[in-house]
């Protein structure tokens, strides 16, 4: 499977066509969807439409930048105008936007071909990708393991080469999670560098877009696409050997499954041979769940009063569990949050980087989530999934999971990389040292 950079590369010197990509992807979709589930929408007809313009502006020297031609999916949260967007929920199963996301829009200028809509946990509120109203995604290097979520489609299908890239969104790690439980490369942006406009909101205080890609560089290339300003890709290469590294061993090393802790220790060694300084460090932990809760159900409150029955039961329980917060607690909470995150960056005096487990487990087996009772899901989750990802989502630091290794069973692990807001330049330098350094982007899905 060709990455984004080698596709893009190929269709602007003209040996190869951007309907041939995109015929290769749907073709991939049809034969593989059935079992991974990645896809909510397919948009075939639009897809291949957007791929003939391209051609055709191609031919005409008009080559619009490096996501020309390119086949992406987009996570079932970002309005698609003329397209059902449905967050995998029956309460927005026939809801067809008349406007594009302002990512889309970027996207759609930028040339970018749209293959379809991408399947999720039920309004993003959730990280297994087990709880969807069109039935749970599976993970394309062991279909009885989860992808994890809530950017579940969107990790699946960029996994199996269903598409080069995908746009995901994180709220507690849902960008990273799946990434690092599919084997790709995920990136949660600083707060505010990627447009949140026309994507249904979790909680609006920590969501953000963030790119899903094979490759360090593919996911520095759609930042760039989608920023006005931005330049990450041309910085990749630049030398990482001043940067200091922290490594966060207190709580987020805790109870890590065997492989997964002997993929972290195989990382490290190939760290400290790219940088000349490496200490441990504490990572200040706290949970902000009022203002979570807070703005979850502000936007949920009349879907839960007047359609309950719409909803998924675990997702209901959930929102039903975030009522009740009051305003005061709500403002108390927002200048706490600001405290919390003003100490915490302190850090960044000592290093530069800080680097972590994406999650503590490789990709649990999706029997076992089915089987759980509704009050366990969220303590599974958590244990398994976001225990990892949640706190740098709260201090708003910027964070890449690239792919580390994998167990003894073949399932991947990711290693997660994060810094200071505002450098998201240095994770991705990070990661693209790191990643370039080692072999497993060419590990690639044999058995799909």
């Amino acid at each position: 499977m060709l990455t984004l950079i080698e596709a893009a590369e190929q269709i602007r010197n003209r040996r190869l066509s951007p309907l041939e990509l995109t015929g290769e992807c749907l073709a991939r979709i049809q034969r593989l969807d059935p079992v991974l589930n990645a896809f909510i929408t397919v948009t075939e007809d639009i897809a291949f439409e957007q791929a003939r313009q391209a051609e055709a502006e191609i031919a005409a020297g008009n080559w619009r930048g490096p996501l020309h031609g390119i086949p992406i999916g987009l996570k079932d949260l970002f309005d698609t105008a003329g397209v059902r967007t449905t967050a995998a929920s029956n309460q927005y199963r026939d809801r067809v936007p008349t406007e594009d996301a302002e990512l889309v829009r970027r996207l759609k200028q930028a040339g970018a071909v749209i293959v379809g809509k991408l399947n999720m946990h039920e309004f993003a509120f959730g990280m297994s990708g087990v709880v969807s109203a069109f039935g749970p995604t599976r993970n394309p290097w062991n279909t009885e393991r989860i992808t994890g979520g809530s950017s579940s489609g969107a990790a699946a299908a960029v996994a199996a080469g269903m598409c080069l890239a995908a746009l995901g969104t994180d709220t507690s790690g849902s960008v990273r999670c799946p990434s690092a439980l599919c084997g790709i490369v995920g990136h949660r942006p600083s707060r505010g560098l990627l447009s949140m406009k026309g994507v249904i909101p979790l909680s609006t205080s920590f969501d953000t877009a963030g790119p899903m890609a094979r490759t360090v560089h593919d996911a520095a290339i759609v930042i760039d696409t989608l920023t006005a300003s931005a330049n990450y890709a041309s910085l990749l290469e630049e030398d990482v050997s001043a940067l200091r590294i922290g490594i966060a061993r207190k709580s987020f090393f805790d109870d890590l499954q065997p492989d997964v802790a002997a993929c972290m220790d195989q990382a490290e060694d190939v760290i400290r041979e790219l940088v000349s300084q490496v200490r441990e460090v504490e990572v200040p932990l706290d949970a902000f769940r009022t203002i979570f809760d807070a703005e979850i159900y502000e936007y949920h409150e009349a879907m839960a009063s007047k359609t309950p029955g719409l909803y998924d039961a675990r997702t209901l329980y959930r929102v039903q569990k975030c009522a009740g917060t009051s305003a005061t607690a709500y403002i108390r909470e927002r200048h706490r949050l600001a405290k919390f995150r003003s100490a915490a960056e302190r850090i960044f005096e000592e290093v530069d980087v800080v680097i972590t487990p994406t999650t503590p487990a490789a990709a649990p087996k999706l029997a076992d989530l089915e089987a759980l009772e509704i009050p366990d899901v969220r303590p599974f989750e958590v244990k398994c999934l976001l225990r990892n990802t949640a706190p740098f989502s709260s201090l708003y630091w910027p964070s890449t999971s690239v792919p580390c290794g994998f167990t003894g069973d073949g399932l991947p692990v990711g290693m997660q990389i994060s810094s200071k807001p505002g450098g998201d330049s240095t994770t991705l330098r990070l990661a693209y040292a790191y990643e370039q350094a080692t072999e497993w982007r060419k590990k690639q899905l044999g058995r799909l």
